[in-house]
């Protein structure tokens, strides 16, 4: 069994929910908690997988405690400097 994510027209879904019950011994549907939450959920838990990868195998730098202090306030002194343009 192969399981997907689908997405039907507001004024399809009659039709759509038609098909299914017609075809229930083949079909089976139930919600996604983590998509009824957030409709990117495997979107953005891929992209953190991938952030992950890329820390634990030298891909991205990682930063310092001090070092990411000196970024973020050379980042706030130029946001202020360019909020006041």
């Amino acid at each position: 069994m192969q399981t997907l994510s689908v997405q039907v027209q507001d004024n399809y879904i009659q039709n759509f929910m038609s098909y299914v019950n017609n075809h229930s011994e083949n079909i089976t549907i139930s919600k996604d908690k983590n998509l009824e939450i957030d409709p990117y959920f495997y979107e953005r838990k891929q992209d953190l997988e991938q952030i992950i990868e890329d820390s634990e195998n030298g891909t991205m730098e990682m930063l310092s405690q001090e070092q990411y202090e000196k970024e973020m306030k050379i980042f706030f002194k130029d946001l202020n400097a360019n909020a006041n343009l």
